[in-house]
């Protein structure tokens, strides 16, 4: 499976209570598209929040986020990795 990271603009001011809810909603919908969410991050400043996964597609991984309550505004392959 590949890797994938997205990202999710807009999310000013998240709390890490909030990261956490978000990423247990992920979390909760992942065995559908056959998707591991492995980390979360977020730059409450920003209001940008990223995630990793594997996943069979960047579409599946649009889905479980879809499905969680926060489709996300990017999802980049991430075909190297050290």
């Amino acid at each position: 499976m590949a890797k994938f990271m997205d990202v999710h603009h807009g999310m000013k001011d998240i709390t890490a209570d909030q990261l956490k809810e978000a990423h247990a909603a992920d979390l909760a919908h992942q065995d559908q598209e056959g998707v591991t969410f492995e980390h979360a991050w977020a730059d409450p400043v920003s209001g940008d929040v990223f995630c990793l996964s594997e996943a069979p597609s960047a579409d599946a991984v649009q889905r479980v986020h879809e499905r969680a309550g926060h489709a996300a505004d990017e999802v980049h392959p991430v075909p190297l990795m050290v």
